[in-house]
């Protein structure tokens, strides 16, 4: 099973660019983030012509998340527990059945946080601590799940160009890397870290400063695996020339090859 994860930056701007990429490199399970799109506006042709069930958890103009799978998704859930008042379209879960077994598929879209300190810092790392609960409760249920999106954390000066450009921004502050170890700590698996430990792979570039030319980049987005999902991964890649397509995203896909 190919799982791939997306920030799209935009459904509707980057129709075509999803709908090749949906076609030619067909991930079993594609789960988007930042589809900036109501439910009822997101472009299901899009994906229902290249066989994909969606599954949207969307919010007019910006946010919104999607789980879009070749295969059946039961128990399909939105929006990440622990706040009745969190109307940020950010967390969307579903278990998708393999050959071989069964994942519970946790997608998320986590707050940048930015500028920080501040209130929007502050419910980053509320949020963070709400998505270590629901690990924790996935982990004593020993239900098989991994989590993923843009966690917009960089979670060690391996995962940027610049270290140093990022130490006093939410994605990179000692206490945004102390919230990801807290989740990596409780026995969950960094994919792409476990298969590639060098420096120098970056799964965002931004728009401005010519930062993909000058290979400015950060690694930003990833697959978190419980035990028994990691027990599974075959691979984990980032793959980074979809930055140089045509009308791309400032995100690249990140895959995960698993054994199910």
């Amino acid at each position: 099973m190919k799982i791939a994860t997306f920030n799209v930056n935009g459904i509707k701007a980057r129709y075509l660019t999803v709908a090749d990429w949906l076609r030619e490199d067909a991930p079993d399970v594609a789960v988007l983030q930042e589809i900036k799109s109501v439910d009822e506006a997101f472009p299901r042709d899009l994906a229902e012509d290249a066989g994909y069930e969606i599954h949207t958890h969307g919010q007019k103009g910006f946010n919104g998340v999607a789980i879009l799978s070749k295969t059946a998704v039961e128990d399909v859930t939105r929006g990440l527990p622990g706040d009745d008042e969190d109307e940020q379209a950010r967390y969307i879960e579903g278990t998708v059945i393999g050959d071989r077994g069964a994942v519970r598929i946790c997608g998320l879209y986590l707050p940048n946080g930015n500028p920080a300190p501040g209130p929007k810092y502050d419910y980053k790392l509320a949020w963070m601590a709400r998505l270590e609960v629901r690990a924790r409760q996935l982990l004593a249920e020993e239900v098989p799940f991994l989590m993923t999106g843009d966690f917009n954390v960089i979670p060690d000066d391996r995962d940027a160009t610049r270290p140093k450009a990022w130490e006093d921004d939410a994605l990179g502050l000692p206490q945004t890397r102390a919230a990801w170890r807290r989740l990596v700590n409780l026995g969950l698996t960094d994919a792409f870290r476990a298969r590639t430990p060098a420096a120098g792979h970056y799964s965002f570039w931004d728009y401005q400063g010519n930062a993909w030319d000058r290979n400015d980049g950060i690694r930003i987005d990833h697959f978190l695996l419980s035990p028994a999902v990691a027990d599974a991964m075959r691979d984990c890649t980032i793959q980074t020339e979809m930055r140089g397509r045509e009308k791309p995203s400032d995100h690249v896909p990140v895959w995960l090859d698993l054994d199910l």
